[in-house]
């Protein structure tokens, strides 16, 4: 990369449940698949749901001896100490080690945060060149972007995530950063055009205006995303000799929403032409 440093791209939301796992995957791949050297950390010391999709991988290539790309994996070793302050000093200690290992070895570092407000996923949101948030497509999620007036569904106001990121903007803004760019992924989208649907839509175009955020396009709601998981595999890797699915049009239809996304997204090195991927 330019300046021989790791662009981050960082998948967050305080809820869980919005896809950030799967999107961070395919984003992963999708860059190796485009001759990216890219590493993935997961920060996320409960689920640990990144960190078990890798392991998942390195078993299925292991195991069938599957030509499939892997990210290096970087893991925050758990502070053991008594006092809460002292372990959240030395994890995040520990964080910013890996951020300086990874500068000049990857073009990309992919961070999975988990779905709190934790002082790792803090400090991540703060390094993020790239932020993306995956939100499933109801108001449910759309409350933690902003408030909406339930009569006329108009937005009343940012919540406290859009204001969390608004602080990491100021924070990079004062350290001379480039600023950060933030993507908002409508997730599980229906096929159906639901009034719920297009409600949503205009809300987020109104609040993309207001604090500034680009809409990106999401992932349907598909079965095979979830089938995957268990052997690590991404939309990118099929078809695949022994493992018994063929390339349906649903998935055909998956693999390129995976194509969209990553054009979306505006990576640094990463052109308009997929065919990579």
């Amino acid at each position: 990369m330019a300046g021989g440093r790791a662009h981050i791209v960082v998948f967050g939301n305080e809820k869980g449940g919005s896809g950030k796992t799967t999107a961070a995957m395919h984003v992963a791949v999708a860059l190796m698949r485009l001759g990216k050297r890219v590493a993935a950390l997961d920060l996320d010391s409960r689920q640990r749901s990144l960190t078990r999709y890798l392991e998942n991988r390195g078993e299925w290539k292991s195991g069938h001896r599957a030509d499939i790309l892997m990210p290096e994996r970087f893991i925050v070793e758990h502070s053991a100490a008594r006092s809460l302050d002292q372990a959240a000093e030395e994890d995040l200690k520990r964080f910013h080690d890996i951020l300086s290992r990874a500068e000049g070895d990857f073009d990309f570092l992919i961070i999975d945060t988990p779905g709190a407000h934790t002082p790792l996923a803090r400090d991540a949101h703060a390094a993020a060149d790239t932020l993306v948030t995956p939100m499933n497509d109801s108001f449910v999620d759309f409350d933690l972007l902003a408030r909406i007036d339930p009569k006329t569904y108009e937005v009343k106001g940012p919540s406290v995530y859009s204001d969390f990121v608004w602080d990491c903007r100021k924070k990079r803004l004062l350290a001379k950063k480039p600023a950060l760019d933030w993507i908002v992924m409508r997730n599980r989208l229906t096929s159906s055009e639901a009034r719920n649907k297009r409600r949503i839509g205009a809300a987020l175009e109104k609040l993309a205006e207001r604090i500034g955020f680009r809409i990106a396009p999401g992932f349907g709601e598909r079965v095979i995303f979830r089938e995957l998981f268990p052997m690590g595999l991404t939309m990118l890797d099929l078809p695949l000799p022994g493992l018994g699915i063929s390339l349906s049009m649903s998935h055909v239809a998956a693999r390129q929403e995976v194509r969209e996304l990553v054009l979306t997204l505006k990576l640094p090195g990463v052109g308009a032409k997929t065919a990579g991927i």
